[in-house]
């Protein structure tokens, strides 16, 4: 489903409610919500909404458990670090318990081996099933989204759920979930909006199926909802 609003802006609340939502469904129905957060400059006027008072205390914090889709490999305290984004604008607002928080990142560790030690951990708190409530993405100008990028050797995982590896057009390593675990989620909100995201979210909803050039199309739901928030001028080319 796509949901198209005039403006960027008319995005921000939609997105804070569905978050809300998400939380009080499945609190209410399994006693946690299992989340992934995504990174970037998009997210950071949600999580602003979403710490203050009239959201916040809407949620049982407590009861919430905090992944992120990818990140960077850089330390928490980087300014480039998607989790340091969220800890400022949302998680060090609203009281939630260090314990339910899952950074991305570990120091003294290589990415790989925490990539494995990262899958554990969503294995531990969701079992075999691996189905997050409510995952959070954004998408690049090129398509790609989490760390799937166009190209990369992760767009063909099957097995992993949690892979790091080196993006050399960036020269640096990225760790992401990987697209089978991320469609297993019960919801998938892709935030994507400007006239820059238009080419690329035109060939994700209406094109050819060529996820290697553009790796949002990989993001299929098994059984959840996927919903794309977006504005008018990101489907400006809308065939």
């Amino acid at each position: 489903m796509v949901k198209v609003f005039s403006t960027k802006e008319e995005i921000i609340p939609q997105a804070a409610d569905l978050f809300v939502a998400a939380a009080q469904n499945a609190i209410h129905k399994r006693g946690r919500f299992v989340v992934a957060l995504t990174g970037g400059s998009s997210p950071v006027l949600i999580y602003t909404l979403l710490a203050t008072p009239h959201y916040k205390e809407k949620i049982d914090w407590d009861k919430v458990f905090i992944f992120w889709g990818d990140e960077r490999w850089v330390a928490l305290n980087d300014e480039r670090s998607n989790a340091k984004m969220a800890f400022d604008t949302l998680l060090s607002h609203v009281g939630i318990p260090k314990s339910n928080i899952f950074p991305m990142y570990k120091e003294g560790v290589s990415p790989e081996d925490f990539a494995l030690e990262y899958e554990k951990s969503i294995k531990n708190l969701t079992s075999q099933e691996g189905q997050f409530d409510l995952i959070l993405l954004g998408m690049g100008d090129d398509g790609h989204t989490a760390s799937l990028f166009p190209g990369q050797s992760v767009l063909l995982e099957n097995d992993k759920w949690v892979s790091a590896y080196y993006l050399e057009p960036q020269k640096m390593h990225r760790i992401t979930l990987t697209a089978p675990i991320i469609n297993k989620a019960k919801q998938i909100v892709v935030v994507t909006f400007g006239e820059n995201k238009a080419h690329a979210l035109n060939e994700v909803l209406y094109g050819a199926y060529n996820p290697e050039k553009y790796p949002t199309q990989l993001i299929k739901p098994l059984n959840g909802e996927l919903l794309f928030l977006t504005d008018k001028s990101a489907t400006s080319l809308k065939q």
